[in-house]
């Protein structure tokens, strides 16, 4: 078996390659590359391993045939095309706590020096003026900080501000109470905190719902005199309406890290005397970028390696030792998804998957999504276990994961149930030493395990369908290998499921569909079990 090979089109700390060869994965560094000779390579490649510079867009995913993951050292994907990589089944990676620290640091440091007008002192005194009273600060402690997002990087300033005197509030839709008050911080609605906040310093990734979230109307919002900072993302700020609100003098000062377009060589904020400008260096310290360049190689190799997924934006957390213990419930979610998917023909409203047994002591979610990949799979093409959910979505779908407190029967039972306009049909499965098997259908128990070619029969519960079952297969060629059956509990009705040694054709369909006592066949295939 052959190395998976990963590329870093980005200047990254060395200790990423070391990382990558240590694990058994090939890697190749190569920065500043063209567009067109990162197209040109990256044909022949599993993983990218990008910084800011390399943009992923659609372009250059056409040309990525063997690309499985992006890992992206930092936290911004600005410069990656998500929902492209996920249509592709493209894993993307970042890397949210690498650089958490330093970039609280820069905020801080932002804070500091804005109440005190170091950047300008320094530069005043450097030129021989001695401007004491012209550089008047203001004292921090005591005075109000209003985060605006307290996530990784939001929840170490306001540890900091905290020990520097400050009081803090936060304004995030994900902050609960509890977590709010074990930070030290008071929940606020936004409104508040623009009218109360003495420092106001962004926290947020730059989203539909956070973009130019400081406006004009938010500006005028802002105490008089107050002080804003954003070393997050450019775009959160209004850039003409802050220049507006410092030239009049209704904001005391503002330090931004970050522009709305970058490198910013030509902006119109430059000049302003009570701005200070940094040309993004909120994750800028060796420590930060040793930091994220190992934790991306890390995941990366994980994934490549071993099915394991960390920190990714589109697929659900996956660690390595899960995916050992899930593997054996992930091909029983693909057998059942699959059995519902084909036996299910009219548009599907919901999905509901619930586990009972010791499966619940497992993380479920990506065996929900594999069933949903299964599913969808017999309807659509291009599906995967990256954008199974949003295809889901996409076509109002609810998928529902359950967990069932009832004992059973079974070490664990996985039950597979899908609603449309016409009807509801439920299937459920288990493992049996490791390997999947069905044990009931519609209501119907039985036990078998599915062969890659099977053929499902609903029939009439009298004497005699069996034996014509096994008679008519038997004058079409069709060698049946196993045959398992299950009556209705009320006695009218039965299920038989066949495995047999090769393809049924439709004919051979039709002619079983014909027989006396029968009422529903298919043929159904199943893949190889991995």
């Amino acid at each position: 078996m052959s190395k998976p090979r990963v590329l870093i089109s980005d200047s990254m700390s060395s200790l990423a390659v070391s990382v990558f060869e240590e694990r058994g994965v090939e890697v190749v560094q190569s920065a500043k590359l063209s567009v067109e000779e990162l197209t040109d390579l990256i044909k022949d490649f599993d993983g990218l391993a990008i910084r800011s510079s390399t943009t992923v867009t659609e372009e250059l995913l056409q040309a990525a045939k063997r690309l499985k993951v992006v890992g992206r050292a930092g936290i911004g994907v600005d410069n990656v095309d998500v929902p492209a990589c996920t249509a592709r089944g493209i894993v993307v990676m970042n890397t949210p706590f690498g650089n958490a620290i330093t970039t609280a640091e820069h905020a801080m440091t932002m804070m500091l020096s804005l109440a005190r007008h170091i950047p300008q002192a320094s530069a005043s005194t450097h030129e021989g003026k001695w401007e004491k009273s012209k550089f008047m600060g203001m004292e921090l402690t005591g005075k109000l900080l209003g985060l605006i997002g307290a996530g990784n990087i939001g929840s170490i300033v306001a540890q900091k501000a905290i020990g520097y005197g400050l009081r803090v509030q936060a304004y995030d839709p994900f902050l609960t109470e509890e977590r709010a008050a074990n930070l030290g911080v008071t929940k606020v609605d936004l409104d508040t905190l623009l009218a109360s906040s003495d420092v106001i310093s962004l926290h947020v990734p730059k989203t539909s719902e956070t973009a130019n979230i400081i406006d004009a109307s938010a500006i005028n919002k802002m105490k008089k005199g107050s002080m804003l900072i954003n070393c997050a993302r450019g775009g959160l700020v209004d850039e003409l309406a802050l220049k507006v609100a410092l030239d009049s003098g209704h904001l005391r000062g503002a330090a931004l890290d970050v522009f709305a377009e970058e490198p910013a060589r030509d902006n119109l904020l430059f000049g302003t005397p009570n701005l200070i400008c940094t040309p993004h260096l909120g994750a800028a310290t060796s420590e930060a970028q040793e930091k994220v360049a190992v934790q991306v190689a890390e995941q990366m190799s994980d994934y490549l390696l071993n099915d394991a997924i960390t920190n990714a934006l589109n697929a659900p957390n996956l660690s390595a030792e899960e995916a050992r213990k899930l593997k054996p419930y992930l091909q029983l979610a693909q057998r059942l998804g699959s059995f519902v998917g084909q036996l299910t023909k009219d548009p599907i409203k919901s999905l509901t998957v619930t586990y009972a047994g010791d499966i619940i002591g497992l993380n479920t979610d990506p065996l929900t999504t594999q069933v949903t990949q299964s599913l969808l799979e017999q309807h659509q093409s291009s599906v995967n276990a990256v954008n199974a959910r949003e295809i889901a979505r996409d076509r109002n779908i609810d998928v529902i994961d359950a967990h069932s407190d009832g004992t059973d029967e079974y070490q664990c039972r996985m039950t597979v149930s899908v609603k449309t306009e016409a009807n509801e049909r439920e299937i459920a499965g288990t493992l049996i030493r490791n390997r999947p098997r069905v044990i009931d259908v519609d209501g119907v128990s039985l036990e078998s395990e599915l062969g890659n070619h099977m053929v499902y029969i609903t029939n009439e519960d009298t004497p005699g369908v069996v034996g014509a079952i096994g008679t008519t297969a038997g004058n079409s060629k069709i060698n049946i290998a196993n045959l398992h059956l299950g009556r209705d509990p009320a006695g009218k009705s039965a299920v038989a499921l066949l495995e047999v040694d090769a393809e049924v054709t439709q004919e051979n369909i039709d002619t079983l569909h014909n027989l006396n006592g029968i009422n529903d066949v298919k043929y159904l295939y199943f893949p190889p079990l991995g």
